[in-house]
């Protein structure tokens, strides 16, 4: 298992609009991609869970909060954290960061489902320690 470290990348005018502010629609692949990687990292495939873990997770809500402007080459740095977890659901928090200040923050909400027929399913214990493995919002500096 490799261990997850947070993602950097520096944006490209591919992600901004003519003036060189980041488009809104940019944050959503970054947050997938983060959510993707540190599920890697703890040996999970998000496209395997079925046969890894025996449940299926769909994305029933995204949203992402502008805090400040974001424009071309400033680097930012994702850091996620466990904004909520119940006993079918989970929610990451995706806190997208410049020179250590949160400049956006974005949040996915996921809910198990069996293969077999997509009714709610309980989250897997593997997967709550995976869970667990992240910081909450109270534990992060602000």
């Amino acid at each position: 298992m490799v261990s997850y470290e947070p993602l950097r990348f520096r944006l490209a005018y591919g992600d901004c609009d003519v003036v060189g502010i980041v488009y809104f629609a940019v944050y959503y692949p970054w947050m997938e991609r983060a959510q993707t990687l540190w599920l890697y990292s703890h040996g999970l495939r998000s496209g395997e869970l079925a046969e890894q873990l025996g449940v299926l997770t769909v994305g029933v809500h995204s949203d992402c909060t502008y805090r400040q402007m974001v424009r071309v080459f400033d680097e930012l740095t994702i850091r996620i954290v466990l904004d909520r977890v119940g006993t079918t659901s989970y929610t990451l928090g995706f806190d997208f960061l410049r020179d250590g200040e949160v400049v956006t923050h974005g949040s996915m909400t996921f809910v198990c489902r069996t293969p077999e027929g997509g009714g709610k399913a309980a989250i897997p214990e593997r997967l709550l320690e995976v869970l667990r493995t992240l910081p909450t919002p109270a534990e992060v500096p602000t």
